[in-house]
């Protein structure tokens, strides 16, 4: 009673409160990543797919769970398209999300390279081609979703909109499973490589007389810009916080996935599903603070949102 009581009031209260924090995070992101004097750099450009998959996740997801689990309302569960459209969208949008992200971390490795032809590749026309592969890609890879989903009658007068069970349902535990942890894995490789390259540009640069007198004839040495900087560390605050919350949801699948065979009570069962519930608030947190974590971290950025407070 005290876990139903705690899941109640958290999505009652806590739902819409995260909801609007995370419709203004993303917003402004939208607006500042879209300023004239950003909107040119690729990073941005996979920031602003990556703040437009937020927001939709947000509407798709946070907001379905708010209802049902707070309100006790749920439209899916006597509409067979609505129900496959927002698991649908939710199993898709949940996976575009960091995979832009994963698009800037690489981004960022290109530019912060001491390779000059290495830092080539990252243009706005590649971030282009690469949204829009790789959007179509999981759009198509995700279809699955639209067939094997079904409004599922738990009892004479409940109703819930659900992947189909048996095999279905088993893949895409193992797929969420496995998505979690592809996805924080490459988002720390990702990360750890760009430091790496800073640190190694920084060394080559506390050489003066290698850095200014040897001439740069293979294109080794290049100054990271301030902007490039900036980006690279909101980023990085990105990845940190999406791998802190999603880690909480990976380690409940993993425990899911041991204990698939094992006999449960009702009562394990019940608590089991207040607990998933739960870790899908948690992980709807990343979606909805990196507006935030970006005024923190970057002198930038806090600039540019004065600019668009102030409609200069």
């Amino acid at each position: 009673m005290t876990l139903q009581s705690a899941q109640l009031y958290l999505f009652r209260s806590g739902g819409p409160v995260l909801m609007v924090i995370g419709t203004i995070s993303g917003t402004m992101n939208l607006f500042v990543f879209t300023q004239k004097n950003l909107r040119k750099n690729p990073c941005s450009v996979y920031l602003i797919a990556y703040n437009i998959a937020n927001l939709i996740y947000i509407y798709s997801s946070l907001f379905s769970l708010t209802l049902l689990i707070g309100y006790n309302i749920d439209p899916t569960a006597y509409n067979l398209v609505l129900c496959r459209l927002r698991l649908y969208t939710i199993i898709l949008f949940n996976l575009l999300s960091p995979f832009y992200l994963i698009l800037a971390s690489i981004d960022r490795i290109l530019v912060t390279s001491r390779n000059a032809l290495t830092r080539r590749r990252s243009t706005r026309r590649f971030a282009y081609l690469c949204l829009i592969v790789g959007t179509l890609f999981w759009a198509l890879f995700h279809s699955h979703a639209l067939i094997f989903t079904n409004i599922i009658q738990l009892s004479p007068n409940y109703f819930f909109c659900y992947f189909q069970s048996g095999i279905y349902l088993t893949f895409v535990s193992y797929y969420s499973f496995i998505k979690e942890i592809l996805a924080v894995s490459s988002m720390i490789i990702c990360g750890l490589w760009s430091i790496g390259n800073i640190r190694s540009t920084h060394r080559v640069r506390a050489a003066p007389n290698e850095a200014v007198n040897a001439p740069n004839i293979q294109g080794t040495w290049h100054s990271t810009s301030a902007k490039d900087r900036q980006l690279v560390l909101m980023l990085l605050t990105d990845v940190s916080i999406y791998a802190s919350f999603s880690f909480v949801y990976a380690s409940f699948l993993l425990y899911q996935q041991i204990t698939q065979n094992n006999v449960k009570s009702s009562n394990r069962i019940e608590i089991e599903s207040i607990v998933r519930n739960i870790c899908l608030f948690i992980i709807c947190i990343p979606f909805c603070v990196s507006c935030y974590s970006n005024l923190l971290v970057s002198k930038t950025f806090r600039n540019e949102v004065k600019k668009v407070l102030l409609w200069r």
